[in-house]
């Protein structure tokens, strides 16, 4: 359908290479746009303050280093209930992102998602909350966009996002 080939060569006991030819052309118009080049700076994530709910110890640690490398200051939670415990502790806008692992053992990310949002507090609906998972299935993909609703506080209603 794309005008390209499939060859294979087989030989018994030795194996068999599969060639597959799928004709590109290079867009010669295509421009980088300027938000495409920009690196973010150290000084832009200077001060965030991010919540970042893992339970392996070794990601927490990748994690945080990577962070605070940026200048950001990371807030660590173990599972989900302890990700929804702390924010529902915070201050309103304390914490400027939250990351969070799907798969925590007890509360799981996503469910912790739906407590986040659910919260009666104006940032609960409007944080931005970003999935982390080793997992890419389409299925995981659809659950987490689909859990990571907004809150309209002032409507009392959810907003898909």
């Amino acid at each position: 359908m794309m005008g390209g080939t499939i060859e294979l060569e087989s030989q018994l006991n030795v194996g068999t290479t599969f060639t597959i030819t799928i004709p590109f052309e290079i867009d010669a118009s295509y421009e980088e746009r300027e938000e495409e080049k920009r690196e973010i700076s150290e000084k832009e994530l200077s001060g965030v303050k991010v919540l970042l709910a893992e339970d392996n110890e070794l990601n927490m640690e990748i994690a945080v280093f990577i962070l605070e490398k940026y200048g950001m200051e990371v807030e660590p939670a173990r599972n989900g209930k302890e990700a929804v415990d702390l924010f529902a502790s915070s201050r309103n806008g304390e914490f400027q992102v939250i990351l969070m692992d799907v798969m925590m053992p007890g509360m799981d990310g996503l469910t912790a998602t739906r407590e986040i949002r659910t919260l009666p507090r104006k940032d609960a609906g409007t944080i931005p909350i970003f999935a982390m998972t080793a997992n890419a299935f389409a299925d995981d993909i659809r659950q987490s966009k689909e859990i990571n609703f907004f809150y309209d506080m002032d409507r009392r209603r959810i907003l898909r996002g």
